[in-house]
């Protein structure tokens, strides 16, 4: 397996830092859709750097903005349920047993749609207003706390198949993912 080298910054604009892994995570994608690809390294890579980016936006990220007054209460309790339900698709996309299946493509192409989705609305509602509202000094104040918390999660493997389920069952019970019974009713 070929591991991919995941960037890990120290410091920067909290902005522009989260821009890189959103850039990284489309990178990620398009080598799940190649054949030729190491497309289990690929996905291992994207769960990592998944998990990690959305628990550090959440936890160091979206409080500050909201306390800043650039966001709004609906705007980060929206952002938390899309990163649920994208770490939802990534656990389909982990539970797949190879990458050489229909199956497996589905699973890379629901993560994709939820992914893209959530990074289209989360650089126009809360990356924009982080832009406008917020001085550099936070901002980069932001980005050295969101990287430390990014990279502490990454050395603990936020990644593996087992921290993903706790954090899509998780989110099941606080109630931003419908419970698994009405997900039959769609």
């Amino acid at each position: 397996m070929t591991d991919y080298e995941i960037p890990r910054p120290t410091s920067g604009d909290v902005v522009e830092l989260i821009l890189d892994d959103h850039r990284l995570f489309e990178s990620l994608l398009r080598d799940l859709r190649d054949a030729t690809a190491d497309r289990e390294a690929a996905r291992a890579a994207l769960s990592a750097v998944l998990i990690a980016h959305g628990v550090a936006e959440e936890s160091k990220v979206y409080p500050n903005l909201q306390r800043k007054d650039a966001i709004t209460d609906h705007e980060a309790e929206h952002g938390e349920e899309e990163h649920a339900e994208g770490n939802e698709a990534l656990l389909a996309l982990l539970e797949c047993k190879g990458t050489d299946t229909q199956k497996f493509d589905d699973a890379v192409e629901d993560l994709a749609t939820a992914l893209n989705h959530h990074i289209g609305e989360e650089e126009q509602t809360i990356l924009n207003p982080a832009r406008t509202d917020v001085s550099q000094e936070v901002r980069d104040d932001l980005g050295a706390k969101w990287t430390a918390e990014r990279n502490r999660l990454l050395d603990e493997g936020a990644g593996s198949i087992e921290n993903v389920r706790s954090i899509v069952a998780k989110a099941h019970k606080e109630g931003l993912l419908p419970a698994d019974d009405e997900d039959d009713d769609e």
